[in-house]
């Protein structure tokens, strides 16, 4: 007699899931809004061509390296990084339409390349742009 107590009879014991897809679409919707006010900043870079050649490219553009230890080389000599304007200015003067290029070591500090190329917009050059390290 005991074993016929302890039987259940079949009551409906199904989950609901119906308030938990609700909160899942409700939170799907919430981050879809969300996500499309996300903005990325970032700094415009203009890669040169490699449709010329080396020597030529080397005459029209000012090159400005900036090695992992933090020196700043132009046209293969050694300055001050804070003396970039200066230079620059001066190579502008040779030749008005010459493109800045900056060339940065990969472990060289973002605050350097960003101070070196401030300089060489203030020093008046219109064309500044990013090589990828050799």
């Amino acid at each position: 007699m005991s074993r016929k107590r302890r039987r259940h009879t079949g009551d409906d014991t199904e989950v609901n899931l119906t308030p938990m897809l609700d909160v899942v679409f409700i939170l799907l919707i919430f981050f879809i809004v969300t996500a499309s006010f996300v903005k990325e900043f970032g700094l415009d870079v203009n890669r040169p061509d490699n449709s010329k050649s080396q020597q030529e490219t080397d005459k029209q553009n000012v090159l400005i390296e900036i090695t992992k230890t933090g020196d700043v080389w132009i046209q293969r000599r050694r300055i001050d990084p804070r003396a970039v304007e200066a230079n620059v200015q001066r190579m502008l003067a040779e030749n008005p339409e010459a493109t800045v290029v900056i060339r940065a070591h990969s472990k060289a500090k973002n605050g350097l390349f960003v101070r070196v190329m401030d300089q060489a917009r203030q020093a008046g050059a219109v064309n500044v742009a990013l090589a990828a390290p050799n």
